[in-house]
């Protein structure tokens, strides 16, 4: 018997260490193979990265992680669970890629429809606009902003959603250096207060600054997974980068 989302959240199974485990996760597009028996665990308040260049299957993970695909096999837990994919979206909230829905509608509009479709008080939308700098765009029209100020306008919508596991595809693209270190700072602090992130990143070095731990993905397989301290054991390489390990593993 399945259990309820209430029950999900609050079963005893909780204080285990894995907050979700993704057990054998494959799937395929026709002759293509996407993801094969992809396994890994994801710990509560951390921030995990999925990493991998471009067609390394990491789209194609977090999208069947939150049940938009169906996996032809395998399976996704919570707190040793396993509820079905019509619950997933009271667990998890998805954050796509290059997302810009809605473009004739104003910033603030949105942010206000998205909050009270949750139920969410105006503090949390004050303070994703706070903390995304937002302020300056509020009266935009959103066909109307930066590829950078567009990025930050789905980021706060993220953050005002109350799930409790967000699942982010490259989050910090369309940023320059400062930008993206603003956004790690946000990132980080999202993590404090007690959410679990798992991002989708592509680039190694900014994987490195900002995640906790890291699952590798080359050709839709884990090549690794671990602390940077646990990969550079795996590889003998003490003094090794994300890159280095990365490298050595795939």
């Amino acid at each position: 018997m399945i259990a309820s989302v209430t029950s999900i959240l609050d079963s005893p199974a909780g204080h285990a260490a894995a907050l979700v485990q993704v057990v054998g996760i494959a799937k395929r597009y026709g002759e293509q193979r996407a993801l094969a028996d992809v396994s890994f665990g994801v710990n509560a308040g951390e921030v995990l990265g999925l990493i991998g260049p471009n067609g390394a299957g990491k789209t194609t993970l977090l999208e069947a992680i939150a049940g938009l695909v169906p996996a032809d096999a395998g399976h996704v837990l919570w707190r040793g669970n396993s509820p079905p994919l019509s619950q997933r979206r009271e667990l998890m909230f998805y954050l796509p890629d290059g997302l810009r829905p809605w473009e004739d509608e104003y910033v603030a509009r949105l942010l206000e429809f998205f909050a009270a479709a949750y139920g969410r008080p105006a503090r949390i939308t004050a303070e994703a606009i706070g903390a995304l700098g937002l302020a300056p765009v509020l009266r935009r029209r959103i066909g109307a902003l930066s590829k950078g100020y567009g990025r930050r306008l789905m980021l706060a919508l993220a953050l005002i959603a109350p799930q409790p596991l967000l699942l982010m595809d490259e989050p910090f693209d369309g940023f320059d250096l400062r930008q993206t270190r603003e956004i790690m700072a946000v990132v980080r602090d999202v993590a404090r207060r007690g959410r679990t992130l798992v991002l989708a990143i592509h680039q190694l070095i900014d994987a490195e600054r900002v995640c906790d731990r890291f699952v590798l993905l080359a050709d839709g397989r884990v090549r690794g997974s671990g602390t940077l301290a646990d990969l550079r054991a795996q590889t003998g390489m003490p003094a090794g980068g994300l890159e280095d390990v990365f490298l050595a593993l795939t």
